[in-house]
């Protein structure tokens, strides 16, 4: 158990229902199985992070298959990255668990001693990521990405898909040379949806995130076709930021559609942690 408390930063161990630290700070499991770890003087709204609406939005999305090549790529890579060490691993932003469960599977393949954690800020996510992706091998806390509930030290690699996360929290709880595996969207990623939205597209900046403490070890893009329903496309629509610049005419043109050519684009990286 490498979880922290969010308080006062001691070790939490198990008890009866949930965890505690030794100031007697306590953080009940929910049914589903997963542990609240964002006090309420933490969140700057009263529900943060993904509402009902946008969770089934993106469920309904990755349960088809236009996202599994990149699933598998961030898979491999984690897999590659990891082979000599305990394999510890956090998977920041999880949303409902579609990269947390299918790595932690992986991961189980090759080694009984791996745990692989889920963490993001909205609830109503990982509870359904609980819920559905039951495993001792896996574990799902809601939490802050700004304020990782980890020991110090205690994680060999952290994936972070879009999630930000300040780059002095992934140094400290990623142990001697843990990695952190980002993907960021490339430059045409979904360019063809961006196109009914805004009268000028820009692409994407491809410029490498410089993350303090790390290297860049490796980087690759992932770039494929996807031919998308209009219900599946207003479902992907509503996973980007750029859903709340989109009228009502435009989502409703846009499930009416029978069909939508659309770029995949992304840029996966490979951070190592410097040591000194």
């Amino acid at each position: 158990m490498s979880y922290q408390c969010p308080l006062c930063h001691l070790a939490l161990t198990p008890r009866v229902g949930g965890l505690e630290c030794e100031n007697n700070h306590q953080f009940d499991r929910a049914k589903e199985g997963y542990v609240n770890l964002m006090p309420v003087q933490h969140k700057r709204s009263k529900e943060p992070g993904d509402n009902v609406e946008m969770m089934q939005a993106r469920r309904r999305f990755l349960a088809t298959e236009h996202y599994h090549p990149l699933r598998q790529a961030v898979v491999d890579l984690c897999l590659h990255y990891t082979q000599h060490t305990p394999r510890q691993i956090l998977d920041i932003g999880c949303g409902e668990g579609y990269y947390t469960a299918f790595l932690a599977n992986a991961l189980m393949a090759q080694s009984q001693c791996a745990t692989c954690y889920g963490l993001d800020i909205s609830k109503v996510a990982i509870r359904y990521a609980a819920k559905r992706y039951s495993s001792p091998h896996m574990q799902f806390c809601v939490a802050s990405s700004q304020r990782l509930p980890f020991a110090d030290h205690s994680l060999n690699a952290i994936v972070r898909i879009y999630a930000p996360c300040e780059a002095l929290e992934l140094a400290r709880v990623l142990n001697k040379q843990g990695v952190v595996i980002t993907v960021t969207p490339a430059a045409r990623h979904l360019y063809q949806l961006k196109e009914l939205i805004y009268e000028n597209v820009h692409l994407h900046d491809e410029t490498s995130e410089e993350l303090a403490g790390f290297a860049l070890i490796a980087a690759t893009k992932l770039t494929y076709d996807m031919a998308l329903t209009g219900e599946q496309a207003d479902d992907l629509l509503q996973m980007t930021p750029f859903a709340w610049k989109a009228s009502l005419e435009v989502r409703q043109a846009l499930t009416a559609m029978a069909e939508l050519k659309c770029d995949a684009d992304f840029m996966l990286r490979v951070y190592q942690k410097i040591s000194h």
